[in-house]
């Protein structure tokens, strides 16, 4: 009996999902090159290898484009340690945030975040997006530690995971300081003595 004509099984993927990311990773690249003021699509087009109207038909305009090259960004997963020990986790944690942070199609995107960012809704929105997300992911590393024994249990872990990034932006964006080992070993001794601190202050109060 005949069944019919088969058809072509739709694979998972394929040409369209090339596109989107040849397209995603030539937008980081010329935010890396031009900065967002100076970033068009024509030029994204090109460096992607498609026509400008294949851009259009997805990404209608440069906020567009340049906040799904943020999530793009905001997937990407981090090889998070799990040593055992709170802080060999932490610099295992600011060393892989460092190099993908330093890569300039990412710094470029972090620069148009900041420059741009209150001025479009789009940007603010992922960006938040982004930070609960990759928050609740390196959170592990400090909840962990509370389990442990190492922190106590009542450990702001959003506050202690911006005190571990926070001078990684500062150095990147502002100084403009090499992310070096050394920097970064320094900056979780400084963040853990100020964790220690505050759970002396917090058992001196419950004495």
């Amino acid at each position: 009996m005949d069944a019919g004509p088969v058809l072509p099984r739709r694979r998972v993927g394929g040409r369209s999902a090339r596109v989107r990311r040849a397209v995603l990773d030539a937008t980081l690249i010329e935010l890396g090159q031009s900065g967002y003021a100076a970033l068009s699509v024509e030029s994204v087009a090109a460096r992607a290898g498609v026509h400008k109207a294949t851009v259009y038909r997805q990404w209608p305009d440069r906020e567009r484009l340049v906040t799904d090259a943020l999530r793009q960004v905001s997937v990407e997963e981090l090889a998070l340690p799990d040593t055992g020990d709170l802080r060999s986790d932490l610099v295992g944690v600011a060393k892989v945030v460092a190099e993908q942070i330093a890569r300039p199609p990412v710094t470029a995107l972090i620069r148009a975040l900041v420059a741009a960012g209150p001025q479009l809704p789009a940007f603010r929105d992922t960006a938040r997006t982004f930070w609960t997300a990759r928050f609740a992911r390196t959170g592990a590393v400090v909840r962990r530690a509370i389990e442990r024994g190492e922190l106590p249990a009542d450990t702001d872990v959003p506050l202690a995971l911006e005190g571990l990034i926070a001078p990684l932006y500062l150095r990147l964006l502002i100084t403009g300081g090499e992310l070096s080992e050394d920097f970064l070993v320094r900056s979780v001794d400084l963040l853990l003595d100020g964790l220690a601190g505050a759970r002396t202050s917090s058992a001196g109060g419950r004495a």
